[in-house]
């Protein structure tokens, strides 16, 4: 697996051994990366504060580094998945500003106050078909972990049940194979 685009289009990244997690397809990485680049719902990568939630090796949250992100925090349970992400920091050199939370992404609490400003970019990659994308959404927003603006790209199961929320609007959606993405924000309610 590869960085697509950015600094870093070219090289390795490092997966963790094993089967406990199912990283983004390249192709399916650069087309949501594309759609990031040119839709104008979207944040501006340049600066951008991500947050890659069930990281497995990190690709998407070192995409977004690669194209511009100023910050990204890597939260992940799985002790391989994690040492692959901190092998990739060491070879992007990104010490200072990446950090990587062993935290239960259902049960994120609240943001910590070392974490001063909410994220603006959120990549949730959920093993499929368990609901846990759906919990770790509503622990995002009771946690304040989020911009008011912020954009969610949530990718699941294509064959998953429809996703409807009171909190969530559907910006856009893309198949890609076994994989859907959803392009989420926040719904604006009216006084």
């Amino acid at each position: 697996m590869r960085i697509v685009g950015g600094q870093f289009k070219g090289r390795t990244i490092v997966t963790p051994d094993g089967q406990n997690t199912r990283p983004t397809s390249d192709r399916a990485r650069e087309a949501i990366f594309n759609i990031l680049a040119h839709a104008d719902w979207a944040p501006n990568l340049e600066g951008a504060r991500v947050l890659d939630v069930f990281a497995g090796s990190g690709a998407l949250g070192f995409e977004a580094m690669s194209r511009g992100g100023r910050f990204c925090l890597f939260v992940e349970t799985d002790d391989a998945a994690r040492g692959a992400i901190r092998d990739n920091v060491e070879t992007f050199g990104l010490f200072g500003t990446t950090r990587v939370h062993r935290r239960d992404a259902t049960q994120l609490g609240l943001r910590p106050g070392s974490q001063a400003e909410a994220f603006n970019l959120v990549f949730l990659d959920p093993p499929y078909r368990k609901g846990l994308g759906e919990k770790a959404l509503a622990a995002l927003i009771d946690g304040n972990w989020l911009t008011e603006d912020a954009l969610i790209v949530f990718e699941r199961a294509s064959d998953e049940d429809v996703f409807v929320t009171d909190v969530w609007q559907k910006i856009n959606e893309k198949t890609y194979g076994a994989a859907q993405v959803l392009f989420l924000k926040k719904k604006i309610h009216g006084p």
